[in-house]
């Protein structure tokens, strides 16, 4: 196995600025492979899909390519994936065309840990037609979202259960394929947000029992936009409302209007660029996915090993991310003495100095507020495969210097 830290940041132009980025949960900074990936789908031929003309030619190839690689990258079937505008357009979407099955007395089940792209859309979807929705709590000492409290709120009135595969805000990484059986026994569909997970794990669908998958390229190098994954037989099954002359092909039928090429070429670049973080990984590119991942979750172990014994030692700190199983995603937030933006302060501290850790609940709203942090949230650390040691020790070092500042 071979990381080359240093190899892979000069891949990075926005990383010459100087700044570390800790940034990574909000989207991480574009390598130069993806970018020209770009430059290249709009510098050649480009037209709506076909196999007449070259334009048509490349789109098409562009398309193809772009869903082979991401089902290489979540196990799943090039057939069941759809490219949308975001992960929460597409959960929008899916939850109308869902919704239109339940009825009064049905139940969907969302957690307060989610993203509330994974809350809200399910919420709305359950008030337009009559349905109740039920709310799975967690933890808030440990952090930790378990079966158990998933079984507390399951019933045979269960038509959906949307679960975060690991929490934006302060990490977790729930059971998710033992609440997916959950789910399952009580009849009902799993919907699984990973637009976290994804950055930092191999994803296989199948092993973690969900009907659906939506993720961001954006949060693993590549350009803006969302993929859903799910098995092709359960799309065919959903009719969602589209142009009468638009495919009625699976799963052309969920792509309203025509495809960002561009974007999709970047994409397809962007699992390449992670399909390579073990320089000496071989095989098929699922296979080299699988090796470069695992190389980045021991980088990711290793730096986040260093933040957490480097925040133990300073005084004035609360860290809220302490699930056994999570991401290397670190909430703080400070004492009361530091003043009650103290958290924004220490960002602003922490960006005079080239150190870019925000501020916020990053749209973990509910999550939030059980962690009795309002809706202010808290200092959000987290890590990208270009973070190196250097980085940390800036880290480390600023928020020591705004801890002594700030008590003075």
């Amino acid at each position: 196995m071979t990381y080359d830290i240093t190899t892979l940041r000069a891949l990075f132009p926005a990383l010459s600025s100087g700044t570390a980025h800790f940034d990574g949960p909000g989207g991480t900074q574009t390598p130069r492979p993806v970018i020209e990936a770009i430059t290249e789908a709009l510098a050649n031929p480009l037209s709506n899909r076909g196999q007449v003309t070259a334009g048509e030619r490349n789109a098409d190839a562009i398309v193809t390519g772009a869903r082979a690689a991401m089902a290489d990258l979540l196990g799943a079937q090039p057939s069941g994936i759809v490219f949308g505008r975001s992960a929460t357009q597409l959960t929008y979407d899916f939850s109308r065309t869902l919704a239109a099955s339940w009825a009064p007395g049905d139940e969907v089940v969302v957690t307060r840990l989610d993203h509330d792209a994974n809350i809200r859309p399910w919420v709305q979807a359950a008030e337009r037609v009559g349905a109740t929705v039920r709310w799975a709590d967690f933890d808030p000492a440990t952090g930790e979202l378990t079966p158990d409290h998933l079984r507390a709120v399951l019933s045979d009135r269960t038509r959906l259960v949307a679960v975060t595969a690991a929490s934006n805000l302060i990490g977790t990484r729930p059971a998710v394929a033992e609440m997916s059986r959950l789910a399952h026994e009580a009849g009902a569909l799993f919907w699984v947000d990973g637009v976290h997970y994804t950055a930092h794990a191999l994803v296989d669908i199948d092993a973690l029992g969900a009907d659906f998958f939506v993720c961001s390229p954006y949060k693993f190098l590549g350009p803006h936009h969302g993929v859903l994954a799910a098995r092709p037989e359960l799309l065919d099954t959903l009719r969602p409302d589209k142009l009468l002359s638009s495919s009625d092909a699976v799963p052309e039928r969920f792509e309203l209007g025509t495809l960002p090429y561009e974007l999709l070429a970047g994409t397809r670049t962007a699992v390449d660029v992670l399909a390579g973080l073990d320089a000496d990984a071989t095989g098929s590119r699922r296979e080299r996915l699988a090796a470069s991942l695992a190389a980045l979750h021991r980088h990711e172990e290793t730096l986040r090993t260093l933040i957490d014994h480097g925040l133990a030692d300073l005084d004035g700190i609360t860290v809220h991310s302490r699930a056994a199983e999570r991401t290397p995603t670190v909430l703080l937030t400070f004492d009361e003495a530091f003043g009650e933006h103290a958290t924004q302060d220490a960002s602003r501290f922490l960006a005079e100095r080239d150190v870019h850790a925000p501020s916020g609940t990053f749209y973990a709203l509910e999550a939030s507020r059980r962690l009795g942090l309002g809706d202010s949230g808290g200092l959000r650390v987290g890590l990208a495969p270009y973070t190196g040691t250097d980085d940390v020790d800036r880290l480390l070092t600023g928020l020591a210097l705004f801890l002594k500042q700030a008590s003075r």
